[in-house]
């Protein structure tokens, strides 16, 4: 890479942290890069550094030593974060969203490349303490989240099939009861998709009652796996706690009430917004 001045190289080195997160960096590969003194590069790292922090992008680490480097996390301000959500839920709440079942229609949104991002920085913030091999959902509407996830962990993605395709090869297939209605239904995961021992991370578009999230943490079992945590875009607040499958999970948005006559819904942010504090 020709040399940069200062300007175009704080720009360059930024745009490339960015698009490499939680990625160690040397010093050395920098220097190497822009063909400047490792004393300049870390001059420059400062400065994206304390603007990464004061703008609410995330953290860029300094590890110290022969083998040290950067490594950006990407990570959302709780201000942040509200104010978006409070958007989503606005536009979660148009009476024409809801479906039979107190279910909402929420494809659309899914295709947004923007809101999308957004989620993923809010779910990466949210387990970006946790140790995570792998992220999993459930097809099809889980995917665009659990890949928008993936994108700020730099981390792979797994997904459970409905029923199993004979293009994957060798499959692990559960039955398991749907916690909303009850019905015994199918999953399978691949055995070449996930190796033994992995920590996980579960990625889902909407819970009732966690049946599909249980069933899930039940596949895993088969890979003797761990479950990491579990991140749900929007939770339903209609049923009883003892009703619900699972304790321990981030939610981004709750869908407290559904009226199917008057089409009229609330949602509030979720239980992401009452359990940490402000980064």
């Amino acid at each position: 890479m020709k040399k940069l001045k200062r300007s175009a190289r704080l720009v360059e080195m930024t745009q490339y942290l960015l698009t490499r997160p939680h990625t160690l960096i040397s010093l050395t590969a920098f220097a190497d890069r822009y063909q400047s003194a490792k004393s300049s590069i870390s001059e420059d790292l400062a400065i994206i550094k304390e603007v990464f922090e004061e703008e609410g992008l995330g953290e860029l680490h300094t590890l110290a030593g022969a083998a040290g480097g950067v490594k950006y996390t990407p990570k959302m301000g709780q201000a942040e974060a509200l104010g978006i959500m409070n958007g989503i839920c606005r536009q979660l709440e148009q009476p024409e969203r809801v479906l039979a079942g107190g279910y909402l229609y929420m494809t659309d949104m899914l295709g947004q490349p923007g809101l999308l991002a957004d989620v993923g920085r809010m779910f990466a913030t949210a387990f970006a303490a946790s140790d995570i091999d792998v992220i999993m959902t459930v097809e099809t509407k889980g995917i665009p989240l659990a890949y928008a996830t993936a994108a700020c962990m730099n981390l792979p993605v797994v997904i459970v099939r409905r029923d199993n395709k004979v293009t994957e090869g060798s499959a692990v297939s559960i039955n398991y009861v749907s916690g909303s209605n009850k019905r015994i239904q199918t999953m399978s995961l691949a055995r070449r998709a996930l190796k033994e021992h992995a920590r996980v991370l579960i990625i889902d578009d909407f819970m009732k009652a966690g049946g599909t999230i249980q069933g899930m943490m039940d596949l895993l079992f088969e890979f003797n796996a761990k479950v990491a945590g579990v991140g749900v875009f929007v939770e339903s607040g209609e049923l009883e706690t003892e009703d619900r499958l699972l304790e321990d999970y981030v939610s981004l948005a709750k869908l407290t009430a559904v009226d199917m006559k008057t089409k009229h819904t609330t949602v509030v942010p979720g239980n992401y917004f009452t359990s940490r504090t402000s980064v």
